[in-house]
């Protein structure tokens, strides 16, 4: 079985959180996601700076991103995210509630890995949030993370 490793969820929606945790724990995946609230406290976890200075080095398997949140959209963390040679690697998600065509053209030009509205049905953001987890924290390949100065 290949190790599972960690999702980062920046989500600042408390009934969002709820549901993708309940959709990962069908698949045993809930107990490896750390939640953040806002694009800041996603990108101090990813640098390992802040509260997570002590963090165990390593990327996450994916980090799935809302758009809409405080201090920092997600559109603002795929941005930091891509422009950091340590991170640029990393699989991201946008799981938002935007259609907005702008907000995914925009995710895909700054090389977003895959972009999901989030169902209205509870059933269908369930499956949607299963999948997602199974693909990105067991089945996706990565390459090797790039040795930087955060260790």
């Amino acid at each position: 079985m290949p190790e599972l490793r960690q999702i980062l969820l920046a989500e600042d929606n408390p009934k969002d959180v709820e549901l993708t945790l309940e959709a990962l724990a069908d698949n045993n995946l809930a107990n490896l996601v750390e939640v953040v609230r806002d694009g800041v406290e996603a990108m101090e976890y990813l640098r390992r700076e802040g509260k997570y200075n002590l963090r165990q080095p390593g990327n996450p398997a994916v980090a799935i991103l809302d758009i809409k949140m405080p201090r920092m959209d997600g559109i603002e963390v795929l941005r930091a995210i891509r422009s950091d040679p340590v991170l640029k690697m990393l699989p991201v998600v946008m799981l938002t509630s935007s259609r907005e065509e702008q907000d995914l053209i925009r995710s895909y030009e700054l090389g977003i890995n895959a972009y999901v509205v989030k169902p209205v049905k509870f059933s269908e953001f369930i499956e949607a949030v299963k999948h997602l987890g199974v693909f990105w924290a067991i089945l996706n390949e990565r390459p090797p993370e790039r040795e930087g100065s955060r260790g």
